[in-house]
């Protein structure tokens, strides 16, 4: 399609593109604030994705990454195979499906902080529950240790002035998940609960006067205000928590894990760092690696269009 200008047929896609570069150009200082954040990304996350093709090598650090030969799936084959694997994906979606369940935790936290009408006793429960989120993982562990060791630690103390029997918290398998998704949440629900509270304030005071006027408790005015309130935000965020289902993390894992309560303690993470970077079996722990992120990836398309369809709020 073309269009005539002065007696001259000029393109309209030319024309178009030059429309753009010069909005472009008058708009110059955001797209270098933004040139930062995308040569990041560039050379960081997308760079490296050239390294991914090791997953269908056996690769060798001597012919490097081109010279190294093609094998095709032999590493996801392996490891599907491996008599370790039904362990390894069980204790990560046993994990995941823990956090899952506890994830509106924080919602109902900010729900009930948002009622408060003291603003002084406000602000003191959310320091005091958002406050456990700066402290570091390997503190964590530490106090863990100390808290629940089978000697020293205070809750055998407990137990023990109830007549009860110490237990080694840490070295039972049947504890460990509990363990790490409850003391998860204790550093992470107050922090969790921000985003919350802030999607709270962007909801009319409008509604609960008129809900006030209208006789309705504050049971009510949660259910059918607040929640459809902040529900976007909830979908949002239960997106990308889904979309993230088989990566638990690796750090507080790995030091959570000994050899008593390996057998619940070991998953994908941890289990991609011992065969890679420890065992140096490159390829092998790539592919496992890849098979973990396309399945994440996977989760994440099939939660939006699920939201999608159900008419929420979606990422795209």
């Amino acid at each position: 399609m073309e269009a005539k200008l002065a007696g001259e047929e000029v393109p309209v896609r030319p024309r178009k593109r030059q429309h753009a570069f010069a909005k472009a150009m008058k708009n110059w200082e955001l797209y270098l604030l933004l040139l930062p954040t995308l040569i990041y990304f560039i050379v960081f996350q997308y760079g490296p994705m050239y390294g991914l093709q090791i997953a269908f090598k056996d690769f060798s650090a001597i012919k490097g990454i081109m010279d190294s030969p093609w094998v095709g799936f032999k590493h996801f084959v392996r490891f599907f195979e491996s008599y370790s694997f039904e362990m390894i994906l069980w204790n990560t979606l046993k994990i995941s499906l823990y956090e899952l369940a506890v994830f509106p935790i924080p919602i109902i936290m900010a729900l009930l902080i948002n009622q408060l009408v003291n603003t002084k006793f406000k602000k003191l429960v959310q320091t005091i529950t958002y406050a456990p989120h700066f402290i570091s993982v390997v503190v964590i562990i530490g106090m863990l240790q100390l808290f629940l060791s089978p000697r020293n630690g205070l809750v055998n103390h407990l137990l023990q002035a109830l007549g009860m029997e110490s237990v080694y918290f840490l070295g039972e398998p049947g504890w460990f998940t509990s363990i790490f998704v409850f003391s998860g949440l204790w550093q992470n629900a107050g922090w969790g609960t921000i985003i919350y509270l802030a999607a709270l304030t962007s909801i009319s005071p409008d509604l609960h006067e008129a809900a006030v006027v209208d006789g309705a408790s504050k049971l009510k005015r949660i259910l059918y205000i607040d929640i459809p309130g902040i529900m976007p935000t909830i979908i949002i965020l239960l997106i990308l928590n889904v979309g993230s289902f088989l990566t638990v993390g690796f750090q507080k894992i790995y030091l959570m894990q000994n050899p008593l309560n390996i057998e619940a303690a070991e998953v994908i993470q941890t289990y991609v760092y011992k065969s890679g970077l420890v065992g140096a079996q490159f390829s092998y722990s790539a592919a496992i690696g890849l098979f973990n992120n396309v399945a994440n990836f996977i989760l994440l398309v099939t939660m939006n269009k699920i939201a999608k369809k159900a008419g929420q709020s979606s990422l795209w």
